[in-house]
Formats: structure tokens, C-alpha cells, sequence
């Protein structure tokens, strides 16, 4: 077994002056940098008095699934000789709140992967699902992550 740590840093960047002297008082704007990467600019959902501008938790954790995914799948392409030219992602997630708490409840991605060859087509599809076992993100979480998979051909 291999451990393999992660770090970086984050600093709230919303005192208005008054702290959290309220619950409108204070924006959500934080910054996340970590050494030798470009800052990312990161907020609330607007649902929760965020900047809409600015990356919020929940779509990060899309953006985590959807590239760790994508990671793995093509790293499974190449072991089972699929030639991968384009892959592209738009996925979707649920989260449920409940009072104070909230969860997600689901996501889904949808990867529309183009391949070389039409010989390819069934086993780029069927290796999603090894790529999803193979996601350390995806093992990570508490909810179902779905595949919508769509398979075209180069050309």
C-alpha cells in the first residue's frame, strides 16, 4: 500500500470589515493556491450568498469526478488498445439539502469519447466501467456516480 498526500492552501478573502457579525455581513470569496499552479478563485453556490463568478465546492467536486474519470478511462483505453482522439464531459449532480445539511445524492457523467476505429466502439464503452473502479475520487464518495457514455468514430 502506497499513501500519497495532498496539500494546499486556502485563505477567506470575505471580511467586509465587520467579520462575521451576521449572516450577510460576510462574502464567501476565498482563494485556493497550491505551489507552482495558477490561483483558483473559489466562492459559495449564489444559493447560499456566493459570487457566481467564482468556482463553488459543489462544482468542484463535479470537475474531481469527471477528470479522475477521465483519467482512468483513458489509462484503460490504452491498455486494452482503444485509440482515444477526443473526449468531452458535460456532467450532472443532485445534491439534496435538508435544514443546515445537505448531500449529494448523485451524479452522473457524460462522456462523449471519439475513437479511431469503429472496431473500438464496444470496448471503449465497456471500459467505463473498469475506469470507474479504478477512480480514486469516485471510490471516495458516499453517492452513486453514474455513465452516459457516447462512443463516436474519428472521421
Amino acid at each position: 500500500m502506497t499513501d500519497h498526500h495532498y496539500a494546499l492552501d486556502l485563505v477567506w478573502q470575505g471580511n467586509r470589515g465587520s467579520g462575521t457579525s451576521g449572516y450577510r455581513d460576510y462574502d464567501r470569496t476565498v482563494l485556493l493556491t497550491a505551489a507552482g499552479k495558477p490561483d483558483l478563485l473559489g466562492s459559495a453556490d449564489p444559493t447560499f450568498r456566493g459570487d457566481a463568478a467564482r468556482w463553488n465546492p459543489e462544482e468542484l467536486l463535479l470537475a474531481a469526478l469527471a477528470q479522475c474519470h477521465l483519467l482512468s478511462y483513458l489509462h484503460s483505453a490504452v491498455n486494452h488498445g482503444v485509440v482515444v482522439t477526443a473526449y468531452d464531459d458535460s456532467p450532472v449532480g443532485t445534491m439534496t439539502q435538508s435544514g443546515q445539511g445537505g448531500r449529494f445524492t448523485s451524479v452522473t457523467l457524460r462522456p462523449r469519447v471519439t475513437v479511431a476505429d469503429a472496431t473500438m466502439v464496444d470496448v471503449a464503452r465497456a471500459i467505463h466501467a473498469e475506469a470507474s473502479e479504478n477512480c480514486f475520487i469516485a471510490a471516495s464518495v458516499s453517492f452513486p456516480v453514474g455513465h452516459e457514455p457516447v462512443i463516436e468514430v474519428a472521421g
